[in-house]
Order: C-alpha cells, then sequence, then structure tokens
C-alpha cells in the first residue's frame, strides 16, 4: 500500500512539473512572438512609406497586445503622409486607454500641424488624462501658441496652472507675458518666469512695491534664473528697502543664486550687529568659505 502511494505521488509531482514547464514554455514563446512582431514593426520604418502604411493600419486595426500597437503608433508617427497622420489622429480621438494617450503623444512626436490642430477638440472632451497628454504633445512639437490658448481659455486655476508650467517648461517667455497683460499677476506665472529664465518680467515684479507678496515672489524667482544681471539686481533690491521682508527674500534670492559674494558685501558693509549677524547666518547656511574667515575675525575682534 505504501509502494502504491508513493507511486501515485510521485505521479502527482510529475505532473505538476510537467504542467509548469508547458506553462514557462508557452510564456516564453509568446514573449518571443511579441518581440519579433516588435522587431518587425521596427523594420518597417526603413520601408518606403506607401508600403508601410498598410502593415502599421492592419496591426493597429487587429488582435494585437497594446505594447505591440503602441510601438505600431511610433511607427505610424515617422511616416510621412497624410493618411498616416490620419489615422493616428483617429486613434487619438476613438481610441481607449493607454492608446489613446499614446497616440496623442505621438502626435506631438510627428508635428503635423493639421494633426496638431486636431487636438484643440481633443483637449476639450477629454478628462483630466487626456488634457495632460494633449499638452505634453504640444510641449514636445514646441507648438506654444496652442499651450497659451488653453491657458488664456482656462475654466479653472488648476487648468491655467499647469498650461502655464508647461509654457515654463518651453522657455515660452513672449507667450507669458502676453499672459501677464491678459489675466494679471498669479504665483504660477510668476514661476513660470523663472523656470523660461525670464529676467526682465521678474525684474519688473520685484522693483514693484504695490503687492508685497507678489513682490517676494518674483525676487525669489530672480534667484532660480541666476547670473550677474540677477546678482546686480538683488543687492540693489536688498539695499533699496526698508522692509525686513523683501530684504530676506533679497538674501533667500542669493542663496539660490549661489550669490555668496554679495551677502559678504552686504556684511563688510553694514554698521548694524544685528543685521551683520543675520548675514553671517546666510553665509554658514550657503557654505561659503567667507564664512570661516569672517568667524576667526570676529573671534579675533576685527569685526
Amino acid at each position: 500500500m505504501q509502494v502504491l502511494t508513493k507511486s501515485i505521488l510521485s505521479l502527482l509531482v510529475m505532473m505538476l512539473v510537467s504542467t509548469s514547464f508547458a506553462q514557462s514554455d508557452d510564456a516564453s514563446s509568446a514573449d518571443d512572438s511579441e518581440q519579433l512582431k516588435i522587431a518587425a514593426l521596427e523594420a518597417l520604418m526603413s520601408s518606403p512609406p506607401d508600403r508601410a502604411l498598410p502593415l502599421v493600419t492592419k496591426v493597429l486595426a487587429g488582435d494585437h497586445s497594446d505594447e505591440v500597437k503602441i510601438r505600431a503608433l511610433f511607427v505610424l508617427s515617422q511616416i510621412d503622409l497624410p493618411e498616416a497622420q490620419t489615422v493616428l489622429l483617429d486613434t487619438a480621438r476613438n481610441g481607449s486607454g493607454e492608446l489613446k494617450l499614446e497616440a496623442i503623444r505621438m502626435v506631438g512626436i510627428g508635428g503635423n500641424e493639421e494633426a496638431l490642430a486636431g487636438l484643440t477638440a481633443i483637449y476639450a472632451s477629454g478628462d483630466g488624462d487626456v488634457k495632460e497628454s494633449v499638452l505634453h504633445a504640444y510641449m514636445i512639437a514646441d507648438d506654444s501658441n496652442s499651450v497659451y490658448e488653453i491657458a488664456a481659455n482656462a475654466t479653472s486655476e488648476e487648468e491655467f496652472e499647469t498650461a502655464v508650467g508647461i509654457l515654463g517648461a518651453m522657455d515660452a517667455s513672449e507667450e507669458l507675458r502676453k499672459l501677464r497683460d491678459r489675466e494679471g499677476v498669479s504665483e504660477s506665472l510668476i514661476h513660470a518666469y523663472a523656470m523660461s529664465d525670464d529676467f526682465e518680467s521678474l525684474q519688473a515684479l520685484a522693483i514693484d512695491t504695490s503687492n508685497p507678496e507678489r513682490q517676494m515672489q518674483a525676487i525669489q524667482g530672480l534667484g532660480i534664473v541666476g547670473g550677474d544681471e540677477v546678482n546686480a539686481a538683488l543687492l540693489e533690491i536688498y539695499r533699496g528697502s526698508d522692509s525686513a521682508d523683501i530684504k530676506e527674500a533679497a538674501l533667500h534670492g542669493m542663496m539660490v543664486a549661489d550669490y555668496d559674494d554679495g551677502v559678504l558685501e552686504l556684511f563688510r558693509a553694514s554698521q548694524d550687529a544685528g543685521e551683520k549677524r543675520e548675514l553671517l547666518r546666510m553665509l554658514v547656511m550657503m557654505d561659503s568659505d567667507a564664512a570661516l574667515e569672517i568667524i576667526d575675525e570676529t573671534l579675533s575682534g576685527n569685526q
């Protein structure tokens, strides 16, 4: 009886092992098939466009995995035919899930003006993920005017801030300045000025005393831009203000700009013990070599 039981158990183990190996082989075979399809799609990029287009379109309409179809969308974006852009835009309009979002992104990579124009309606009717993908497509295509239009016609502060952030990343200074004239100044716009290295706009806001909070944001934004012009402007703002908050913002800007020479210059010129303490603390926070020199001079009684 024990021999029979052991035989049955051995047979069961062998069956389980065989099934496991069979499943593993099936998975490996499926992976190999997927990779072969992807390689075939990539090979189409060196084929004549009019011959590649029907094959890629067939893949998109067929029963293939999302991974294969996403690669097909990329190949489609590289085919310089109006029909290819039509298929791409149709997928962006009528697709779902990741394929829809990827098709939108590929419109941006393709850079076709007509296809990019078609994204306007997709943005208007899309959810948050679709809107974000359209904005990224415009950024990829360097279409700052379309992003400007979204910002100018935004129906919520969140939508406006998102579009303005994209314009900042695109260094779209002209469009950002137009938004200032049209929408007024907001914190997100000031941040975008800093991201786009727009020294002139930030400087104008940094010396405008009509709104102290906005002025401080602009001063700190100057620190992000950095450079000799910024350093000179921050020193002038610090010296020309009687406001402790504005002075603190200017110091913070110098710290962000890594302008320890300016802080050292202020320290040596100051006759106020309290101010000198604050400036010394800032130099220490900046890990400036001058801080140890000043500390040594102070302890030696030379300050």
